[in-house]
């Protein structure tokens, strides 16, 4: 195999894995000598920051275990509703009533959108209350308005989220009220914020980054009432828009946050803390570290990686370039130790189309888990004629 100038450029070693050889893959670790030295300190007992641009997770710290999610539920929340938007099963303009009882439980308990007794109101409306509000009334008028009941709803959420990959979350409300069986983990959080982000960019856009939102009257002079998205970040990360804030006593304050600078995107995910002012200090530093230690090498799909052998094919080798959009993460710091290695079939069998995937990149950094690059097929490789076949099946005899 050929490997070309694309990795020699960038001083990356290329060593082939034949036939799909075992791997070991570096776990995760907390990055005590990544970015020459900078490592990461959190005040927050809970912790998850990832790279969503190559998939790097960059740091965490009981990941995976099972906390409160507060409200930061609301997103699983918000998720299901922007899936139901975008298959065509629930639109914006769409009013559910203020259910009296529903009022009566929420109108007073914790956050709120103001909602009215029989109010009729805008699933986009709702949306906003969720969102920016934080609304426990939004959640369950929401909730009821799309399954019936907050337990249908709920029973919603839990699957959504096996669908995703969640493994360590159970849903027993649309607002995250406190409930002794509901419980999440950093990880489940930051898959939640990751697909809202990927799968329902427009959506996501509409209702995240929004700066206010005014619902509802005072009560003494009837003034409409505006409240600021409590974002704890939105206005003071450069690219920050999204996602959730939330406290409970048993959960302490948290956050799940995502930013975008420089064609990354960063989201991360922090519990536990212990005030207002906290949160936001450490959410502000861990964003500010994930786009400060670390960037983005962008690959280019025009530069291929490597030649490789096709099997019964119009062509003996098949261009494997880096598929559109890859990108690593790699320390701001790191100069050398970077190598790389490929893990494919050979030979590559015909016929191919052109993006079809024939393997992948697998690159080390010193302190970090390796990451993994999809390689596709830079052109078209049809089968071979009869001919071809013939000749290509009597040199086999000679292998």
């Amino acid at each position: 195999m050929r490997v070309l100038s694309a990795l020699r450029s960038a001083k990356l070693k290329v060593t082939p894995f034949m036939r799909f050889a075992s791997l070991t893959v570096v776990p995760a670790l907390m990055l005590a000598t990544a970015a020459g030295g900078q490592s990461l300190e959190t005040a927050a007992p809970f912790a998850y920051v990832k790279d969503l641009s190559s998939g790097l997770v960059l740091f965490e710290r009981g990941a995976d275990e099972q906390m409160p999610p507060a409200s930061m539920a609301k997103m699983m929340t918000v998720l299901v509703a922007f899936d139901l938007i975008d298959k065509g099963k629930l639109t914006l303009d769409q009013k559910f009533t203020v259910r009296p009882e529903t009022w009566r439980q929420w109108h007073s308990q914790g956050s709120t959108m103001f909602l009215s007794v029989n109010e009729e109101v805008s699933v986009e409306d709702l949306l906003h209350g969720i969102v920016t509000a934080s609304g426990n009334d939004a959640s369950v008028v929401l909730a009821e308005g799309i399954a019936g009941t907050e337990k249908a709803f709920s029973d919603i959420m839990d699957a959504k989220g096996k669908e995703i990959g969640l493994t360590g979350s159970e849903f027993e409300t649309a607002n995250g009220w406190p409930h002794e069986n509901e419980h999440v983990t950093p990880h489940d959080l930051a898959v939640i914020a990751e697909r809202t982000i990927l799968d329902h960019p427009e959506l996501y856009k509409k209702f995240y980054d929004v700066a206010d939102f005014t619902w509802g009257r005072t009560l003494g002079g009837g003034d409409p009432i505006t409240q600021p998205n409590r974002n704890p970040i939105l206005n003071t990360v450069k690219g920050a828009d999204g996602l959730k804030t939330g406290h409970t006593e048993a959960a302490g304050y948290g956050f799940t946050g995502s930013a975008a600078r420089d064609g990354r995107r960063i989201v991360a995910v922090i519990s536990g803390l212990t005030s207002e002012s906290q949160r936001k200090s450490e959410a502000t530093r861990i964003m500010e570290w994930a786009f400060g230690a670390f960037e983005g090498k962008a690959l280019d799909p025009a530069k291929a990686i490597a030649e490789l052998p096709v099997h019964m094919g119009s062509a003996e080798t098949v261009s494997a370039v880096p598929a559109e959009g890859a990108m690593l993460t790699v320390p701001r710091a790191i100069v050398s130790d970077v190598k790389a290695r490929m893990k494919y079939r050979t030979p590559v069998a015909a016929p191919l189309a052109k993006g079809d995937e024939v393997g992948e990149l697998i690159v080390s950094v010193a302190g970090l888990p390796d990451q993994r690059v999809k390689l596709v097929a830079a052109e078209a490789v049809e089968e071979a004629g009869f001919f071809g076949r013939v000749k290509a099946g009597f040199s086999r005899l000679f292998d």
